[in-house]
């Protein structure tokens, strides 16, 4: 059951909290996981803005930061699902050409599984792992990529360590499967968790980048140790 707080505070209904009561059956975890999402305002944001999820400000906040999602800009977006960072680009890159004047960009999408329709994103099922999935991908863009960008993360055991460890092998493919699309001065995006195997991914990174960065945007919740990093300039 959801009930919201009583506002004592004489400041208007901004200050409301939205407090969930446990039902029958259901997990501490997830009851706090529930409270969680109805008071976070990124979720809030997200509902009225029309975005599929939170993790939508993230990289917007990344590229307000960085500049390269521009107009014109070709981009893969790695496990896109549920598309919230595919709608941002398209904005962004000008891919559906609402922005007269500008360059058009194009976005391209791909995941394990299917993804609903975006409006001037194209969207593809396919395992970037699998064998030729990077020339599948050039083929699709017309060439190579100005930004790789991935907001995956593995599905979890439970085991910190373990997920720590599975997350940064699932990103160092993806840094990886960067280097054969991208073009020459391109961008890599990647969410990695802070836990101490980050370290050879930097590593290799830093050779084949001219930048390197690595940062917490205000969307990334404070109790969580997933981080961006951000690597630009690619040596090619």
């Amino acid at each position: 059951m959801v009930q919201k707080k009583k506002n004592t505070s004489g400041r208007g209904q901004r200050d409301l909290q939205v407090r969930v009561k446990s039902a029958k059956g259901r997990k501490l975890s997830s009851t706090l996981w529930l409270k969680r999402q109805l008071n976070d305002p990124y979720v809030v944001r997200a509902q009225k803005d029309g975005y599929r999820g939170r993790a939508a400000y993230k990289i917007l906040e990344l590229d307000d930061k960085f500049r390269f999602l521009v107009p014109g800009a070709r981009v893969v977006d790695l496990g896109c699902a549920p598309g919230g960072w595919c709608q941002v680009a398209v904005q962004r890159v000008n891919a559906d050409g609402a922005r007269q004047g500008k360059k058009v960009g194009t976005i391209l999408g791909v995941d394990l599984q299917e993804v609903d329709p975006i409006e001037g994103c194209e969207l593809h099922v396919l395992d970037f792992l699998d064998y030729g999935a990077d020339q599948k991908v050039k083929d699709w863009l017309g060439g190579n990529a100005d930004v790789v960008m991935s907001d995956m993360a593995a599905s979890s055991t439970g085991h910190k360590q373990t997920d720590h460890l599975k997350i940064m092998a699932l990103c160092e493919a993806a840094a990886y499967f960067s280097f054969d699309v991208l073009e020459e001065g391109g961008t890599f995006v990647a969410k990695v968790l802070a836990g101490g195997a980050e370290g050879e991914l930097q590593k290799i990174l830093k050779q084949k980048f001219t930048k390197v960065v690595n940062i917490k945007p205000p969307a990334s919740r404070a109790d969580s140790s997933e981080k961006f990093v951000v690597a630009t300039g690619f040596r090619g």
